[in-house]
């Protein structure tokens, strides 16, 4: 019997210091998150950052908090019904984070009979903070804990069709009416030495990462699991269909951690530059998130149109992620039956 498990990032049960703090625990100390040594990395996170940055936290979360919870728990667990409504296997849902963990969502499955999962993390473009972690940790509870299931991965989406179809559709709705003058896509950055941990090839060692063009060239093997060019893809793919020019956007990376060399441009540099060179209208665009969550929501909308307005902008405009809208459902339930039909 054939099951789905759906898997996102996660969410502190509250946005309370007291809940934040083992929450960022248990994100951070992942050694695909913060990849130092065990020893450094607990001295770092939980000898400095989960000192102050729970409280700092937890006063985001409650600018974003519903009534019904987490946003980004809410719209997972909206995408898990709708998505089920489509299917006549099992779909659970997981947080790689948190609750509902990745062993409850397997656990879930097996009983109801499954012996053959399809573990579908939620992210468009492949990374060892995202999805390899996901794959990391669901392979050892297999091993474990669940000898009985047959694990299969779904791939990174970023340059699916109807992937780029759905996100260009959610985007066009977005800007109705919005008479930008430049479109970011705003991608949550990572180190780089991460792009270079993740390439099975051994050629993005020697590879130098030029701000505003590729790295690697799409289709080859070293891209299969580059990060940037990904994000790269989904951006060129999505312009394509609204028929931006080249001008029109910008492609940057948000939500940078320490001091280490990251990903750029960076969000909030290039927000604040755009609104001085006299860009007065501004809409952002989120693609390494399927659901809007407190990047989207409080570090976007809020932080970042704050300052985008307080430095020349007039107006601001995030444009909503994929969350549960309806095209993009019947998008991934038919991936899903094409998968178990095999």
């Amino acid at each position: 019997m054939k099951g789905v498990l759906l898997v996102n990032l996660g969410s502190p049960e509250a946005p309370t210091p007291e809940a934040v703090k083992p929450y960022l625990d248990q994100f951070l100390m992942d050694e695909r998150v913060i990849d130092l040594p065990y020893l450094l990395r607990a001295f770092v996170v939980r000898g400095i950052i989960l000192r102050k940055r729970p409280a700092k936290s937890a006063e985001a979360y409650k600018k974003i908090w519903w009534d019904e919870g987490s946003p980004l728990l809410v719209i997972s667990k909206r995408t898990q019904k709708k998505v089920q409504e489509r299917l006549e296997i099992p779909v659970a849902l997981a947080m790689r984070y948190g609750n509902p963990s990745i062993e409850s969502g397997l656990k879930e499955l097996a009983n109801q009979g499954v012996t053959e999962v399809l573990l579908f993390p939620l992210y468009p473009q492949y990374a060892m903070a995202t999805t390899e972690t996901i794959e990391v940790l669901a392979d050892r509870l297999v091993k474990e804990k669940f000898p009985q299931i047959k694990l299969t991965k779904f791939p990174a989406f970023y340059n699916k069709p109807d992937y780029i179809k759905s996100l260009a559709n959610v985007t066009k709705q977005g800007l109705e009416g919005f008479n930008y003058d430049h479109i970011l896509f705003s991608y949550h950055g990572v180190p780089e030495r991460h792009i270079r941990k993740t390439d099975k090839t051994g050629k993005h060692k020697s590879v130098k990462i030029v701000e505003g063009a590729y790295c690697c060239k799409p289709g080859t093997p070293e891209a299969e699991f580059c990060y940037r060019t990904h994000c790269f893809e989904t951006t060129r793919q999505v312009i394509e269909q609204l028929g931006i020019s080249e001008d029109q956007y910008t492609l940057t990376f948000q939500s940078r951690l320490g001091i280490d060399k990251w990903l750029q441009p960076f969000t909030a540099d290039k927000v604040t530059e755009l609104a001085k060179n006299g860009i007065k209208k501004l809409a952002v665009l989120t693609p390494a998130f399927v659901a809007d969550c407190i990047e989207t929501l409080e570090e976007i909308e809020m932080e970042a149109g704050k300052d985008f307005k307080e430095n020349g902008g007039e107006e601001f405009k995030m444009i909503p992620c994929l969350n549960d809208d309806d095209q993009w459902m019947d998008v991934m339930a038919n991936w899903i039956k094409d998968w178990s039909k095999n």
